[in-house]
């Protein structure tokens, strides 16, 4: 969590639960389980009043940019939260990321003050609230994360089971429940690496049929939106979680 900014390649797959365990059995020996294990995430996602940040990433255009509050299991107005500056250009993803606090968070969408000290990375998201003008929260997604590190190396892979969305109680205080958005048993696995992928890893995703894709969470709850796609209520893998600290 104190990585302040990134610069990777970030590959995603759909996972079958049987995918997802064998996928885990290939791991043993090569990555370690982080010290959190299984993490609900939530993510609150900022968008102009006419959605462009989202519409103009489902375009697929060389560039695309979002911005997105993190929390690690409800927060609270005294709870590090993390705001997010993403952007991806031709395959590679560059990420700003700064510690703050929801009511700081708040008053900077405002126009209110900093969200964080002074330096570089406040000012290119100021830049980028500036230049967008009016963002708001637009939609909440939430997961149940395990992650993985290669010991010694810069190899890092997320699974996330049990993804939902909220376009309702947009915010990060109000438990981690939500509506699903892939089918029971479906994880999205992100693989983050800065230079090419291990061959091990290569062989692994394609003994188990495993093959990248293009996915956007925040692009899959807009799209169920506007269609009207039915979707069931979810729980967070830990039922504490329902309820805000």
């Amino acid at each position: 969590m104190a990585i302040a900014v990134m610069k990777r390649y970030e590959l995603k797959y759909m996972l079958t639960a049987r995918q997802a365990e064998y996928f885990r059995s290939g791991l043993r020996g090569r990555m370690e389980l982080d010290s959190y294990g299984m993490t609900s995430i939530a993510s609150l996602y900022y968008d102009t009043p006419n959605f462009r940040l989202i519409r103009n990433s489902l375009e697929s255009p060389p560039f695309k940019e979002k911005i997105r509050l993190r929390s690690y299991g409800p927060a609270t107005d005294e709870s590090p939260v993390f705001l997010e500056l993403k952007r991806k250009a031709y395959g590679i993803v560059y990420k700003r990321r700064v510690q703050s606090t929801i009511p700081r968070v708040e008053k900077f969408f405002a126009g209110e003050g900093d969200v964080c000290a002074p330096g570089q990375i406040n000012a290119e998201i100021t830049a980028f609230r500036d230049f967008y003008g009016t963002l708001a929260p637009s939609c909440l997604i939430i997961c149940d994360r395990t992650a993985y590190f290669e010991p010694g190396g810069d190899l890092r892979l997320t699974v996330d089971y049990n993804p939902r969305y909220r376009v309702d109680r947009l915010d990060l205080k109000s438990g981690m429940d939500g509506l699903g958005l892939l089918d029971e048993g479906t994880a999205i696995l992100e693989i983050k690496v800065q230079e090419a992928m291990p061959l091990w890893l290569c062989s692994l995703l394609s003994e188990g049929g495993i093959y990248k894709t293009s996915f956007s969470k925040y692009g899959a709850a807009y799209t169920r939106q506007i269609r009207g796609a039915p979707s069931e209520p979810r729980a967070p893998a830990d039922p504490a979680l329902l309820e805000a600290s």
